[in-house]
């Protein structure tokens, strides 16, 4: 029933920083989406779909090794929104980035997906 809406992407030089975010819209309460597992992911042209970033219902967090040390995932779970910020940014960082969610909470099976916001990173 949960409804992800991205934000916050753009163009950016190397080394500069961005804050993602992704609403969720039609939860059907604070509690509810607090029990989300919820990820980024990212997909660059002719490159399969990549996960980035995970945060867990009790707010644990994993990251890809790509992106370990510069990413930090966290979440807001009054606002029913997840963030992504993105720091020391990398051309190779570039691609549409998309917030999904495991209503489950076992940061598994993914099935609801905002539409994505691009990011580019120009050397």
């Amino acid at each position: 029933q949960v409804q992800l809406a991205e934000s916050g992407g753009g163009s950016v030089q190397a080394g500069g920083s961005l804050r993602l975010s992704c609403t969720a819209s039609g939860t059907a309460s604070y509690n509810t989406y607090s029990r989300y597992c919820m990820a980024w992911f990212r997909q660059a042209p002719g490159k399969e779909r990549e996960e980035v970033a995970t945060i867990w219902r009790d707010s644990s967090t994993s990251y890809a090794e790509s992106v370990k040390g510069r990413f930090i995932i966290s979440r807001d779970n009054g606002l029913n929104t997840l963030y992504l910020q993105m720091n020391s940014l990398k051309p190779e960082d570039t691609g549409m980035y998309t917030c999904a969610a495991d209503v489950g909470g076992n940061c598994y099976n993914y099935i609801k997906w905002g539409q994505g916001t691009q990011v580019t990173v120009s050397s």
